[in-house]
């Protein structure tokens, strides 16, 4: 499946403001230097540094305040000797001083200020081009966007950057005992549980969710669904994949394109199914909640994050001991939710239709296929889901 994944090359211009997640898609070259201008870096005079040499405790130097300056302003004097001028944070340094002397080393008395520490040339001042400089490529093509990197952007004046478009995911639920959350439910109905946990997938991983209503077991209608969903990069339809006589998701996809798999070794979420129509990936994810949510995150957000060129999502790891035993399945690697109690990983996996196995849990861990047995007390590594 991997080799016919291919990342989104449509771009789009956005705004800063909404542009923090998204992946660059062009590299930005500073168009100024940052700062433009050399500038204090703290509240206090601008000083020749060779006028404060002889300064200390026991014999402060006195110097002449001839302006006092806020941070929007700037001077029209130049610093002479035996002169400062009071600036505040960010004020443009003026001609003739080449550091700055903070508030705490000296005291005011009248017009004129006493220096009990020296300073040295260019202490306490932030250079021109110091943070950025103009010609430098500052960030590159491919780069996902965060909050540090959009002030890069601000810092440079730059007010909208081209992205890489999200990719749209069409997400179709499929079986004919579901109900829409919200409607009420008649005789043998449940909720569709599974639209609403992939939807927040796709939103958490970079994609666009394209929603579509509860498709049937009837295999002119999935068809229909299926050739509208295909304009979509990535489909995900949920229900009916394994092998009941009423799974139609595997003989509608064998008709239209090509199975690349069907079935994996894993427990939960076996019933798992990856076609290819034409050039879009189609995913059959199992019905049940646990095994479709559970899935999504072994599988669908690794595809989603490379559609979208975002980096691969590294899950958050910790060591725990068991806190009781558990028996597996030899030959299938199983994902056992757990939750952490008193420091100890405490497994809440009831059954592969119940949600609560998902979301009473902190994370999961990863009993391989040649392990039947982990015993009480044993240390393991849980992949925390934040």
């Amino acid at each position: 499946m991997e080799k016919n994944l291919v990342p989104i090359s449509r771009t789009e211009d956005i705004g800063l403001d909404d542009a923090c997640g998204r992946v660059l898609a062009e590299s930005i070259v500073a168009n100024i230097d940052v700062p433009p201008f050399d500038r204090s870096a703290m509240d206090g005079y601008a000083v020749r540094a060779e006028d404060t040499y002889e300064a200390s405790q026991s014999a402060p130097i006195r110097l002449k305040v001839v302006e006092i300056l806020q941070a929007e302003e700037s001077s029209s004097k130049s610093v002479a000797k035996g002169g400062c001028i009071q600036l505040s944070t960010g004020c443009k340094i003026p001609d003739g001083a080449d550091s700055v002397l903070m508030y705490e080393n000296t005291e005011k008395e009248g017009e004129e200020i006493l220096i009990y520490k020296p300073v040295h040339p260019g202490e306490n001042v932030s250079k021109r081009g110091s943070d950025l400089r103009m010609g430098e490529t500052v960030l590159r093509e491919g780069e996902p966007l965060n909050p540090a990197r959009i002030g890069v952007l601000s810092a440079l004046g730059i007010s909208h950057v081209r992205v890489y478009d999200k990719p749209s995911v069409a997400v179709i639920p499929t079986g004919s005992e579901l109900t829409e959350v919200g409607s009420p439910l008649s005789g043998t109905k449940v909720y569709d549980i599974n639209t609403h946990t992939l939807v927040s997938i796709v939103k958490d991983s970079g994609g666009i969710p394209v929603r579509f209503d509860i498709v049937p077991d009837e295999r002119d209608e999935m068809k229909r669904a299926l050739g509208k969903a295909l304009a979509s990069d990535l489909v995900i339809l949920t229900g009916g994949s394994s092998v009941g006589e009423r799974d139609l998701i595997y003989s509608v996809l064998a008709d239209e394109g090509q199975i690349l798999f069907h079935g994996i070794q894993v427990k939960p979420g076996k019933p798992t199914l990856g076609a290819l129509v034409g050039k879009r990936i189609v995913l059959g994810m199992p019905g049940h909640p646990t095994s479709c949510l559970s899935n999504a995150y072994l599988f669908l957000i690794p595809i989603l994050r490379k559609l979208a060129r975002l980096p691969e999502r590294k899950m958050p790891r910790l060591k725990a001991k068991l806190a009781r035993r558990v028996v597996s399945t030899l030959g299938r690697r199983v994902f056992l939710t757990v939750k952490l109690v008193d420091q100890e990983a405490m497994p809440v996996f009831k059954e592969s239709s119940a949600i609560t196995s998902m979301a009473e849990a902190d994370g999961y861990i990863v009993i391989p296929e040649n392990v039947d047995t982990l015993e009480k007390g044993d240390l393991v590594d849980i992949y925390l889901f934040s």
